[in-house]
């Protein structure tokens, strides 16, 4: 993670406290001193209740709030996951997020130097993406009513050119690629809780996918009916919803499924299946057959695409399942997660 030279400024409070939260003059210090200076920009500067801007051709809008535990991770923490998160969702629809709203939601008693943490996180991975932060809202709540810090995070975002993407366009004979190794964030978050170590050097996968997914769709936009990233629920979840909403059938291959090592060894030991597992620098694309090699070694040659590999296709037969080709050539039903794997996760 690339790190910013941004110390913490002087300050005459050390922790948040409900005061911050009340509109007054606490929650101004807290903003002028430590939000406003760090993600300045234009829009941000004219303090508004909003932003106005242009922009034209389509557009994607897109929302997410995050509630991960614990908020500072091996790879990044809450802030840069929200930032991220949103990008992604944006990348996913073939837009380029341009501006995000940014909404906190404080425990009375969070540590300003975990807040400017936080924050400082916010602003690399907004300049990672290349996305302002234009407008957003402080709340605080009391203690033990909110868990250190919650984010929501809107975007806003002009759409490629050449991306239609859309569930109805996928048909049978459909390629499905996976961007790279699968189940890692779920993995690194679960060995923070409750005491659990596995002794590994693991960081997160969380990353903007924007760059990686705008190339993409520069050379192979008219053929890549959908992307969709593995967050929640994972790889699992993603196919799922593919054979439900399109009624065709999804077959994968295990050969395929890159999983890093430890990774593997933390979920037999935990219980865990990785295709269930979340990701938050993973993401599927649903490809045209003929297209399907062109897409993947484009893939390889991009950030976050070194470790791409066609893991199945879409199929007319067994409608709405997924079925899963095991190394030993055995067939399983890959079902809809039923519960909650990871509480949490993101």
């Amino acid at each position: 993670m690339m790190q910013l030279n941004c110390p913490l400024p002087p300050l005459d409070f050390d922790v948040i406290t409900l005061g911050h939260g009340s509109g007054g003059l606490l929650t101004n210090k807290l903003l002028e001193s430590g939000v406003f200076d760090l993600l300045k920009n234009p829009l941000l500067d004219t303090h508004h209740d909003g932003a106005v801007f242009e922009l034209k051709g389509r557009l994607a809008f897109s929302t997410d709030s995050y509630v991960v535990s614990p908020i500072f991770f091996p790879g990044g923490n809450i802030g840069e996951l929200a930032v991220n998160g949103t990008v992604n969702d944006l990348a996913m629809c073939g837009a380029a997020a341009r501006y995000l709203s940014l909404a906190f939601i404080l425990e009375e008693g969070l540590t300003m130097q975990e807040f400017w943490d936080v924050l400082v996180g916010i602003k690399q991975a907004a300049e990672r993406a290349g996305v302002h932060i234009v407008t957003g809202d402080t709340k605080v709540v009391e203690r033990g009513k909110g868990d250190r810090i919650f984010i929501n995070t809107t975007g806003i975002g002009q759409v490629h050119p050449k991306a239609n993407i859309a569930m109805g366009h996928i048909q049978p004979g459909d390629k499905i690629i996976c961007s790279g190794p699968i189940a890692t964030h779920g993995i690194v978050i679960m060995s923070l809780r409750q005491g659990l170590e596995f002794g590994t050097s693991l960081q997160s996968d969380t990353a903007c996918l924007n760059h990686t997914v705008l190339r993409l769709l520069d050379d192979h936009g008219h053929d890549i009916p959908l992307l969709r990233d593995a967050t929640r629920g994972g790889v699992a979840t993603v196919l799922n919803e593919i054979a439900r909403d399109t009624r065709w059938g999804v077959e994968i291959h295990q050969k395929g499924l890159r999983v890093l090592d430890e990774v593997a060894g933390a979920c037999e030991m935990l219980g865990l299946d990785p295709l269930y597992v979340a990701n938050e620098g993973v993401f599927l694309a649903v490809v045209r057959p003929a297209a399907a090699d062109a897409v993947l070694q484009k893939l390889r040659t991009l950030e976050h695409g070194a470790a791409a590999e066609i893991i199945g296709e879409v199929v007319d037969a067994h409608p709405r399942q997924v079925v899963l080709h095991s190394l030993v050539g055995g067939r399983r039903v890959v079902n809809m997660l039923t519960g909650e794997q990871l509480p949490r996760i993101c």
